[in-house]
């Protein structure tokens, strides 16, 4: 049922009950919007008191009824008002969730990634980067568990990277000089060692696929002409990146490892960084990134 439209003018009800009290002898009438209603004129003090119960019974009380059921009303209304709740959390970007969206068109078609939980400096963005290192050089920073793609202009394409104990063990310079999309998978003799249930039946080799440990991707290090058995590569785990893992090499998101493979060739160099080294400005004193703070430019 609607409910009844009223005309809602509290300060005249104010008006009408203040005036009265202050005087009895005149207060205004709701009904009139302003114009005088007379009370009884008071004769001697007691009257005076009478009146002023007569006006208030007579003139007010009625509109105090008025106004109560108007304040009823009112609160009545209120009450249908919808709010807000709390806000939402706010959801990963669109841009990023595109770019770690499904990859139906791989030769193993591959799912999208769920970047809710990722922390966002893991993914890939172009970060201010200053080195020394040439256009075209991977840097990797274990440490921090980043990898640079070095650019002109001293910027840089920054990826995330799960780090494996071999990836820890390797310090120094070498090249790529094998690439190949979806790869053969061989545990080494030391992973079937230590864990023989899980790589023993592995020791001679996994075909390609989703389950494969090097994923869609992979980077094969030498230095010189000898295998250093250093592998940038994709992964099946997906929650290990910017984490230091039991086995492996380098590990890249496989939406990353399939955008690095694409711009780097064959003999690019590759510099793998177990310290720190010390922090460096641009010309001018103006702090940049650099490897000693991630990458990241400052108060990030």
């Amino acid at each position: 049922m609607p409910l009844p439209t009223v005309a809602f003018r509290p300060h005249l009800m104010v008006a009408s009950f203040a005036t009265c009290c202050r005087r009895p002898d005149a207060v205004f009438d709701i009904r009139t919007e302003g114009r005088q209603k007379p009370c009884l004129p008071p004769e001697n003090d007691n009257q005076q008191d009478q009146n002023f119960i007569m006006c208030v019974s007579r003139n007010s009380a009625g509109r105090l009824a008025q106004l109560f059921a108007l304040l009823l009303a009112t609160s009545t209304l209120a009450s249908c008002v919808t709010t807000s709740g709390p806000a939402k959390p706010k959801g990963p970007d669109p841009y990023y969730v595109a770019m770690y969206g499904p990859l139906p068109n791989e030769k193993f078609p591959l799912d999208a990634i769920d970047i809710s939980k990722v922390d966002k400096r893991y993914l890939r963005q172009q970060v201010a980067y200053q080195t020394h290192e040439p256009p075209g050089t991977i840097v990797i920073d274990t440490q921090n568990r980043f990898l640079y793609l070095v650019q002109d202009g001293g910027m840089a394409m920054r990826y995330g990277i799960g780090v494996g104990k071999a990836g820890l063990e390797f310090e120094g310079e070498a090249r790529i000089a094998r690439k190949a999309e979806w790869p053969r998978w061989t545990p080494t003799q030391e992973m079937v060692a230590r864990e023989p249930e899980r790589y023993g039946p592995l020791a001679g080799g996994m075909e390609p696929g989703v389950r494969n440990p090097l994923g869609p991707r992979a980077l094969y290090l030498f230095q010189g002409n000898r295998d250093t058995l250093f592998r940038i590569h994709g992964t099946t785990e997906a929650w290990s990146i910017g984490k230091a893992v039991s086995s492996g090499c380098i590990r890249l998101f496989n939406p990353d490892i399939i955008d690095l493979y694409s711009r780097v060739p064959v003999d690019s160099r590759v510099v793998v960084l177990q310290a720190e080294p010390p922090m460096t400005e641009p010309a001018g004193g103006i702090p940049m990134a650099s490897a000693a703070n991630g990458g990241l430019p400052p108060m990030y």
